[in-house]
């Protein structure tokens, strides 16, 4: 008997960031029992260059991420969603569409490394920092015994992750 796979969708604003990096650590830490997708709400239309160099660093396949609206994950089309993860306060704080499936949703706010500002090595450790953190909320969330969990002690302990502190 196979073991069931879950999909999770980690949403941000422009999906040129966290949220690729997000779908990108998931997708190989989850080790075929996860299939991890990212959009945003208002998507840059590309992944931005420091997020595709640093996961290259990490051995991370980058040659099928994209940035992409969350519309492609609200049709009847769309895959079945168990999981939508915020991962910015202003998609947070959005409407979102209503997802198929209805997944369980936690928010797991990160800071944007693309929005900082200074040198190159400054810029370049944030995405570093958003990287660590979602490795870590990533870990904690595989960590969980999902098939043996109710719905809602399992959207408890998923919002207790997205509260962790940047030193977890």
């Amino acid at each position: 008997m196979s073991e069931r796979v879950y999909n999770v969708l980690f949403l941000c604003t422009g999906n040129s960031a966290r949220s690729i990096l997000a779908e990108a650590i998931l997708n190989r830490e989850g080790k075929g029992r996860f299939k991890a997708y990212s959009a945003g709400s208002n998507p840059a239309g590309r992944v931005h260059p420091y997020s595709l160099d640093l996961l290259a660093l990490m051995d991370h396949p980058t040659e099928n991420l994209r940035s992409k609206n969350w519309e492609e994950f609200s049709g009847p089309d769309a895959p079945k969603l168990d999981f939508v993860f915020t991962v910015c306060d202003n998609a947070a704080g959005e409407t979102c569409p209503v997802w198929p499936g209805q997944p369980i949703t936690a928010h797991w706010g990160i800071p944007d490394p693309a929005a900082v500002t200074g040198s190159e090595a400054e810029k370049r450790a944030a995405f570093t920092e958003a990287y660590r953190m979602m490795l870590n909320r990533i870990s904690l969330f595989l960590a969980l015994p999902l098939e043996s969990i109710d719905k809602m002690s399992l959207q408890s302990r998923l919002r207790d992750i997205g509260a962790q502190k940047a030193e977890a």
